[in-house]
């Protein structure tokens, strides 16, 4: 048995996840899960960077080491909760956050959050960086998810596997992992958290209910639902550079409500007509990340999906809020025993590749900050 870390910061930008994990090669057990939440400030800023057409190196620095400072903080607290230290953890599987995303052809991935800060101020061996090898071998680097839950979902497939987090990734696990596909249907919560944070000041609609007393503006989402993303062809993935309220230009006339009942049926839509596209005869999909909470966003995706078994990962075992966490802490266990950690059929890369950097642990732990 070997204990890991996985950390996530995504394209919500509301918090870093870390998880503590079990792994053996043939299981994966969380132990337990926190979130640093961010203040508003720094949410604000960092879901400015993603769609910033200027940035200064210096305020790129700042970024990268602000997350590496949270991973530190959320692994530092994950620890003092289970009294263990960080000679118990084997090594810590950080994500990072995105600050671009740019897909094939002539692709590249960056996520900051200073790694050898991390190791060197947890004393625990850090994995990092890893979707840039994918892309280096002509994948899309992303999502890199599936690959895990070709693992986690092994008893319940074929199924289903959507995750609605500030974009909305889809999984189609089959037994076949040469046959597994997986990808970015387009937005998930970002767009709705986004308009939300600009006409109310609040960071999301709480479980949609706004979006619930709102009528959906038709000429709008037949609009939105013509951009070239939705008829793009896996293996494909996106991020806020290609879905933010800037692109959109909401004209400003229309009721908030109304405006968020669209944004919610976009999300629904895009998702259902993936499904219905690339597995119509699918069965069970189980579903985690925020948008779980939406209950008017479920709602609107199971509507679309009548025949579906829609359920939460937790279901089948994972706890919904933690499945990225989990997987990175995988994947970091992946490349520290040189194991391959991408699916080739489901990112384009031309063959498996063993992810990420490995940045040692230093001989003692740093305390300063």
């Amino acid at each position: 048995m070997t204990l890991c870390i996985g950390l996530m910061s995504g394209t919500s930008a509301d918090g870093m996840d870390a998880c503590l994990v079990e792994i053996t090669p043939d299981k994966v057990t969380m132990v337990d899960a926190l979130c640093i939440d961010y203040p508003d400030e720094v949410s604000d800023f960092f879901k400015a960077l993603a769609i910033s057409e200027t940035l200064s190196a210096e305020l790129i620095m700042d970024a990268d080491r602000l997350i590496a400072q949270y991973g530190v903080q959320a692994v530092v607290t994950l620890l003092e909760k289970n009294t263990l230290s960080s000679t118990d953890i084997s090594l810590i599987g950080s994500h990072g956050h995105t600050l671009r995303h740019r897909p094939q052809p002539d692709g590249f991935s960056w996520q900051i959050g200073d790694p050898s800060w991390l190791a060197e101020y947890t004393g625990i061996t850090c994995v990092a960086d890893f979707r840039r090898r994918d892309i280096a071998a002509g994948g899309e680097g992303a999502p890199l998810v599936p690959a895990f839950h070709q693992v986690a979902m092994q008893a319940h497939q074929p199924c289903g596997v959507l995750n609605i987090g500030g974009i909305a990734n889809l999984t189609l696990v089959n037994p076949d992992p040469n046959k597994t596909l997986g990808f970015d249907t387009g937005p998930g919560n970002a767009l709705m958290d986004e308009y939300c944070k600009a006409m109310t000041g609040c960071s999301c609609d709480a479980e949609g209910s706004s979006a619930a007393r709102g009528v959906v503006i038709s000429d709008l989402l037949e609009e939105w639902l013509q951009h070239p993303y939705f008829s793009e062809e896996p293996p494909k993935s996106t991020g806020r550079e290609l879905f933010n309220l800037k692109q959109l230009q909401i004209p400003e006339q229309y009721p908030a409500d109304n405006v968020l009942a669209t944004l919610a049926e976009l999300t629904a839509t895009s998702i259902s007509s993936a499904i219905k596209r690339y597995a119509p005869e699918l069965q069970d999909l189980y579903v985690c990340g925020g948008g779980l909470k939406n209950s008017h966003l479920m709602n609107r995706i199971r509507a679309n999906l009548p025949q579906m078994n829609i359920q939460s990962t937790e279901a089948v075992g994972v706890h919904p809020d933690w499945m990225e966490a989990i997987a990175f802490a995988w994947l970091g266990w992946r490349t520290l025993n040189h194991l391959s950690g991408n699916l080739p059929a489901v990112t384009g890369a031309q063959g498996e590749r063993i992810l990420g950097g490995i940045y040692p642990a230093s001989t003692g732990k740093n305390n300063q900050k």
